[in-house]
């Protein structure tokens, strides 16, 4: 196993435990295989373990897991605040409370603000006192370090990142998202100031080795590096300095191997001009079966009435490379749940957009095309109450 530092000079595996997706057996989690698998990962070097609020029986089986084997001051222990659900002071010290009972511990070596996709997000949080909060629990140390996972667009992940003196942050981050949620800008910005970055769905929860189009899986073939599909996903991060930690929700011992095995093989920099053509082969094959020829260059943006363009489109084409309900679930976090919404509605067809897209792409007709299959009535129902639950004033 491979290691890299956080900004405090911690040694974190490359490769962290998504604890997320988890077996099921009857109404709960199988805990025996998921101590199996991850006591597996633990002996191979992983010290680094990510579960959250909201993950189904999550927290209170890693919490037994490591109580259990003694491992707890071993490792570093990642969760998150649900942020969505906090309406005033009180509620950060109940659902703090709750997962330090359920982790069998008194301090979080990683805490999150969970799922930020707008800066008012973070705001919100700020005026219910989260800063003088955070204070209080650093120093008193059952916080040891800060961050935020984030799936809003690049825009207000960067001022959220500039609004904190954050230690991490969480990014959903692939080949094929280089330049859509925080992107590559993101990261390399976040980097710049010195955060860990850890990096979350790095094979989009498995599609890009379960539903790569037989184009993409012979472009891997045809490469002297006999590497797999998950290989050429976790590759193409640790060749990046900038990253810290890659999150994998492993659930099989099998898994768990094989991408330890990568961790502790690949390295920063070691990428040949051979290997970026042939990621460029795969993702002009999964390009392919797109509608929108958009490449998220942001030439056409910023658009007078706030229309995210590139969010939309790169929405819309993940329906038909991957499926419908990715595309709209990806539309509703980076679009549709943003304090200011960039829905296709609000385009007044002025045409500034097609003056500048190097691809010539009939934006106005797209973009009402897009709106109608992202935004059928059951969604636009959704959305719209998902967007009052989050923005209102809670009385909780």
């Amino acid at each position: 196993m491979q290691y890299r530092k956080d900004r405090k000079g911690n040694e974190l595996s490359i490769l962290g435990y998504g604890c997320m997706r988890f077996t099921r057996k009857g109404n709960g989690l199988d805990i025996d295989k998921a101590e199996k698998e991850l006591m597996t990962a633990y002996r191979a070097g992983v010290n680094y373990y990510d579960t959250a609020y909201i993950y189904p029986g999550s927290e209170a089986a890693v919490g037994l897991i490591f109580e259990r084997n003694h491992i707890r001051e071993k490792i570093r222990l990642a969760t998150k605040l649900p942020q969505y659900l906090v309406g005033n002071r009180a509620a950060l010290d109940r659902y703090f409370n709750e997962e330090l009972s359920r982790l069998r511990t008194d301090y979080v070596d990683y805490y999150l603000m969970h799922h930020l996709t707008d800066v008012a997000m973070w705001e919100k949080l700020k005026k219910v006192g989260i800063l003088e909060w955070i204070e209080e629990k650093k120093q008193n140390g059952s916080i040891r370090n800060i961050g935020f996972s984030y799936h809003g667009n690049t825009e207000n992940f960067l001022k959220i990142l500039q609004d904190y003196d954050w230690d991490f942050c969480q990014i959903q981050y692939n080949y094929l998202d280089e330049v859509s949620q925080a992107g590559k800008a993101g990261l390399q910005a976040a980097a710049a100031k010195g955060l860990a970055v850890m990096i979350m769905e790095p094979l989009r929860g498995g599609k890009l080795v379960n539903m790569l189009p037989e184009a993409a899986k012979q472009a891997m073939k045809e490469s002297s590096r006999n590497w797999t599909a998950a290989e050429w996903g976790l590759r193409w991060l640790y060749n990046q300095p900038e990253v810290t930690v890659v999150l994998s929700g492993m659930n099989s011992i099998e898994m768990v191997e094989a991408n330890c095995r990568t961790a502790s093989e690949a390295a920063a920099g070691a990428f040949t001009a051979e290997d970026f053509e042939t990621l460029e082969r795969v993702k002009r094959a999964i390009r392919e079966k797109e509608k929108v020829g958009c490449t998220g260059c942001r030439y056409c943006m910023p658009c007078p009435k706030g229309v995210d363009i590139p969010g939309i489109f790169r929405s819309y084409n993940t329906m038909f490379s991957e499926s419908k309900s990715a595309g709209r679930s990806q539309f509703i976090q980076t679009v549709g749940l943003t304090k200011e919404p960039g829905f296709a509605s609000q385009c007044i067809r002025c045409g500034k957009c097609e003056q500048h897209c190097p691809q010539s792409i009939p934006i106005r007709d797209k973009l009402q095309e897009a709106d109608r299959a992202l935004r059928p009535l059951p969604y636009k129902i959704a959305i719209q109450a998902a967007r009052a639950f989050m923005y209102c004033k809670s009385k909780s």
